[in-house]
């Protein structure tokens, strides 16, 4: 099944960081396309520097609780800390989207229920998938043009 998966990093090197978690993801699922990488401001939490953003696609067969549980791992794996909500991190890989699921509860919900507001989600997203949708919100393209964040 494919899955969008948005990426973001803005402690130490965040390039590296970027490519060492889209090497990580290379070993465990088929990934489809990489955006080019995108310095954006941050977005809530306490001052902090500036990020580098990403989104892949990546075809996984995993179910989508277990496909989080990667992206935590990979996480886990590179020294991501969860001391401050929405605070400055080594890397972050957030499930945007999984196929056609619809999920709401504690552990997971598809789509990212944020994501139609986050130019960094939906600008890399549509470099690579012009034509995407998302799902209970409409086409990357026209998200685009409404004021995010």
């Amino acid at each position: 099944m494919k899955a969008v998966i948005s990426l973001g990093a803005n402690i130490g090197d965040a390039n590296a960081n970027l490519d060492l978690a889209i090497g990580l993801l290379r070993e465990a699922t088929e990934v489809l396309a990489v955006s080019s990488y995108l310095q954006t401001k941050p977005v809530g939490g306490p001052e902090q520097p500036d990020y580098l953003n990403a989104v892949a696609i990546v075809e996984s067969e995993l179910p989508a609780k277990d496909l989080l549980a990667l992206l935590n791992g990979i996480e886990t794996a590179m020294g991501r800390t969860r001391e401050i909500h929405w605070g400055p991190r080594v890397i972050d890989l957030d499930l945007i989207q999984y196929g056609g699921l619809l999920v709401n509860d504690e552990k997971l919900t598809l789509p990212h229920p944020r994501a139609h507001e986050r130019r960094f989600v939906l600008a890399p997203w549509f470099e690579i998938e012009p034509e995407a949708v998302l799902l209970t919100h409409g086409r990357i393209s026209d998200l685009l043009t409404t004021d995010l964040e």
